[in-house]
């Protein structure tokens, strides 16, 4: 599946997708990030997963991890999905368009990955915002027109 190559966490085993565990998943945030992840995410069912503070939908074409290191100031692309600031992890795009993203100014930060065939990209960030968002956010995305000269 493109997201081994996007992500390079996940893979899939007898019984589960084995997704590795974020170096912070063990954070008390993740056990209620994860308890609100939805057993649904836009029509696709939840599939069983083998790692800890992380969760798929849609024979893992969407993949969270909670824990992950939160990004720094960066020029990549960042996007406010309904209050919830996401970076695209550039570096990470793949030639199929899969994207990784993950949450700005929250600690622990949560990463999604989204296999760009399953066209779920926005809707889902969308969705799983309800899951990262009493996360508290400390800083949010600039943009350039946002800094005085």
């Amino acid at each position: 599946m493109a997201l081994a190559a996007a992500g390079g966490w996940y893979a899939l085993s007898p019984s589960a997708y084995s997704v590795e565990a974020a170096p912070f998943a063990g954070d008390p945030a993740c056990s209620d990030v994860l308890s609100k992840a939805p057993r649904t995410l836009l029509g696709e069912g939840r599939d069983e997963v083998d790692g800890k503070s992380a969760a798929a939908w849609g024979d893992a074409s969407v993949v969270l991890r909670c824990g992950v290191e939160p990004p720094s100031s960066t020029l990549d692309v960042c996007v406010d999905v309904d209050g919830v600031h996401w970076v695209l992890d550039e570096k990470r795009l793949d030639s199929d368009g899969d994207k990784v993203l993950r949450t700005f100014g929250r600690d622990p930060a949560v990463e999604v990955a989204i296999d760009a065939k399953s066209g779920l990209s926005g809707d889902a960030l969308v969705v799983l915002n309800r899951t990262v968002e009493k996360i508290p956010q400390k800083s949010k995305c600039t943009d350039l027109s946002d800094v005085p000269l």
